[in-house]
């Protein structure tokens, strides 16, 4: 029994070990860009984001009891903390003192390779840092605790199978990599045998034509008996004709051949590199059942996990990558939803709590992971109270949100009904981490409760990563990709069935009313409002809960797409996930679902759909622009938009060469950025309005500057409209233009 307890233990650090790495790696990376940016949003996001990395690495040091490592995180937590709330200036002497800090917590973490006990290291963060109280070492988790958490359906340890070799994981994602690449050449070999058919229909309907001129006209062929080289040319052409329509029969069936082979060698290939990368969930939650054990015994309470279907696999990315959120869920469950005995008495309830995890596989290629408590539930009238607090929202707002609505307001960063932030929870990171990271990965995340009686989180996400199924859709001549598993139906339905409710376009399908939005809108895209014949071509998507009815030009099908990264310039792109290549070589979007239906859950009401291109040009040929701003990729991008909707549109690099322009020319309307040097977009506005000849200017600033107090100075400045770059869309600036011009 010690044997397999040291084993295990041993098992445990070598993750933890690893896990540490990368989350020391960009600690250290993210100071190193903090220490160099210079604007407050890029330093506000870097200081979001080495928050966050400080708080998964102190979770994952709690999970394996290293409490000195775990103290360390969080004394560099609440130093970033108070960089958040701009309560501690960024000055060298913190920078070197983060540096510091940091390599002697990677030397602590080193140390346990070599040591079972590393050497205790005082920590030295600023004077006004909060420093969680060490212990004199650390050890790691015993293998008994007091509180037992059970876990069930856990398969049984299996003894290495003689025969096995090991190969570094880079090697095999490598190699992965490599043999996904190949799924382009097989969609290439399909569009080359689509293209090659047309090519023999084409033909086909050419000879069929010359035979019919022939048997419905032989006097044709009589008139030109007397010119030997017109019926010679005539006979060569149907000669011609029967041997090219035989060829490409030849062709076709053997391009069908080998398209068929190529196929099945590739769909072989990653089909066996994909089970090489599959690990059970159960490499995932070994770790789970003392987490609970610890984190019960710290807080005082009494709780039994259960865990079923671990036996299930899924891609070692995916197990990866979810570890960290589903480690924020379970610390949830045990420090905001189950109470302590006695409270749990006071309600009549059985004094030790219960969390279950179930892991169970769905349609598509997926799985879902239900994490659930028989706790207290989530208070929806305390997220809203924090949401106002914290000026995401005002009280008339709160008082409207529906729970569904509601509940959508955990995921934002900062949000907690903790009353106090302890070294467990309540700083508001772990459902945004948990929400981020199943978009990432091309999932989704709900969430039920019950007052009193529990919480329940239900994550889907993929077995595989990179390649799935999707359906393409076209607006106007461009085309885009739906993941398939998003998709619950695509129909058509005719104009008289669609009804206005709440000032909104609906249809009625399935008992269910589903709100209608033209996906072109979301998009910015041209796209046409309905067919001659009046029918509009829906596709009904689903997620995050809910079904929306989302009109397109056209389905062209369904077909494999091959995932391609937009790039760390690209990461969060709104409304897109991805890109895939087409056979035909074309580069399309795949569309970010989840995005999707936030999206049109903010779009105006009032119009069955936002007006598009052709019609702006009615309205805007007329009207001229300004745009003022000093990056030229942002400078340009609004030109674009403003320019394909019909407007006549003039540039600024800056605010005084902004009011350079309106002084010696006249303009409808001015686009200004807020951070700008010489003469930002509040001194222009203010300037603007301070003119007796430009006062009645409309003025919408476009800027990444998003605090309560920035909105309330750019109301106070004179601005007639505030669009934050981070929540930017074609849609929303257009929107905004038109009603203003």
């Amino acid at each position: 029994m010690a044997d397999t307890n040291h084993a295990f233990l041993k098992r445990l650090l070598a993750t933890f070990m690893t896990e540490a790495q990368e989350h020391l790696d960009a600690l250290f990376s993210g100071v190193a860009e903090l220490e160099k940016a210079s604007d407050e949003v890029t330093q506000a996001k870097i200081v979001e984001t080495i928050f966050r990395e400080a708080h998964s690495l102190k979770g994952a040091a709690r999970s394996v009891k290293l409490t000195q490592i775990e103290a360390a995180c969080q004394s560099l937590e609440s130093t970033f903390a108070a960089m958040k709330s701009k309560q501690l200036p960024l000055t060298a002497t913190l920078f070197v003192t983060l540096h510091q800090e940091i390599r002697r917590l990677g030397d602590q973490i080193a140390a346990l390779q070599t040591e079972p006990k590393p050497v205790v290291a005082r920590t030295a963060m600023p004077a006004d840092t909060p420093i969680t109280a060490q212990p004199e070492a650390d050890a790691l988790p015993s293998p008994s605790a007091t509180v037992v958490a059970t876990s069930r359906n856990l398969p049984e340890e299996k003894s290495p199978q003689i025969g096995t070799v090991r190969v570094a994981s880079e090697k095999l994602d490598a190699v992965f990599l490599q043999a996904e690449e190949l799924l382009s050449a097989k969609l290439l070999s399909e569009q080359r045998l689509r293209d090659l058919s047309e090519i023999q229909a084409q033909v086909a309907s050419r000879s069929k034509s010359w035979t019919n001129i022939r048997t419905r006209h032989p006097d044709f062929y009589s008139a030109t008996a007397s010119q030997p080289q017109w019926l010679e040319h005539l006979e060569q052409n149907t000669v011609f004709l029967k041997d090219l329509t035989y060829q490409l029969d030849a062709m076709e069936k053997s391009a069908r051949q080998d398209q068929r082979l190529l196929g099945k060698m590739v769909d072989d290939l990653l089909e066996g590199m994909k089970h090489i990368l599959m690990l059970p969930f159960s490499t995932l939650m070994e770790i789970l059942p003392r987490l609970v054990s610890d984190l019960a015994s710290d807080s005082g309470k009494e709780i039994d996990l259960e865990i079923h279907g671990a036996e299930l696999e899924a891609d070692r990315r995916i197990l990866e990558e979810f570890k960290a959120p589903l480690i924020h869920l379970l610390r949830n469950c045990v420090d905001h939803g189950i109470e302590k005995p006695e409270q749990r008495r006071l309600r009549d309830k059985p004094a030790r709590g219960n969390i279950d995890i179930t892991i169970a596989p769905r349609s598509g290629n997926r799985v879902e992971i239900k994490i659930s408590d028989d706790g207290v539930g989530i208070d929806i009238a305390k997220l809203k109270a924090t949401a106002e607090r914290l000026g995401l929202l005002d009280q008339d707002t709160a008082s409207r949100l529906d729970e569904h609505a509601a509940l959508a307001l955990m995921y934002q960063s900062g949000i907690s009904t903790s009353p106090i932030i302890t070294e467990v929870s309540g700083r508001g990171l772990g459902l945004a981490i948990v929400r981020e990271k199943a978009d990432k990965l091309g999932g989704d995340v709900r969430v039920e409760t019950r007052p009193g009686a529990g919480t329940t989180f239900r994550i889907v996400l993929p077995l595989t990563l990179t390649t799935y199924r999707g359906i393409i859709v076209r607006l106007d001549d461009q085309l885009f990709v739906l993941p398939i598993t998003n998709v619950e139906q695509s129909i058509r339905v005719h104009e008289d069935v669609v009804q206005t409710v709440e000032n909104r376009p609906t249809i009625r399908l399935e008992q269910a009313t589903l709100s209608m939005v033209w996906l072109g809108d979301l998009l910015g895209v041209p796209c046409r409002q309905k067919a001659e014949t009046g029918l509009y071509q829906v596709v009904v998507l689903t997620a995050t809960g809910m079904r929306i009815a989302f009109v397109v030009d056209e389905v062209l099908g369904e077909q494999e797409v091959l995932v391609k990264s937009l790039g760390r310039q690209l990461s969060r792109v709104r409304n897109v996930a991805a890109a895939t290549i087409l056979g035909s070589g074309k580069a399309v979007p795949i569309l970010n679902v989840t995005d999707l239906m936030k999206s049109a859950q903010l779009a105006p009401a009032g119009k069955a759909r936002l007006t598009t291109a052709a019609d702006t040009e009615k309205t805007g040929e007329e009207s001229s622009v300004l745009v003022v701003e000093d990056s030229i990729t942002a400078r340009s991008l609004i030109k674009g938009i403003l320019e394909l909707a019909g407007y006549r549109v003039s540039t600024a690099v800056d605010g005084i060469d902004g009011w350079t322009q309106l002084r010696s020319k006249k303009f409808d309307l001015v686009v200004s950025d807020v951070d700008m040097p010489r003469m930002n977009g509040f001194e222009l506005t203010k300037k603007i309005r301070g003119d007796k000849q430009q006062a009645d200017l409309p003025v919408v600033l476009v800027t990444a500057l998003e605090s309560r107090e920035d909105r309330e100075h750019g109301i106070e400045v004179g601005a007639n409209a505030y669009i934050v770059k981070r929540s930017f869309e074609q849609s929303n600036l257009l929107e905004v233009v038109r009603r203003l011009i």
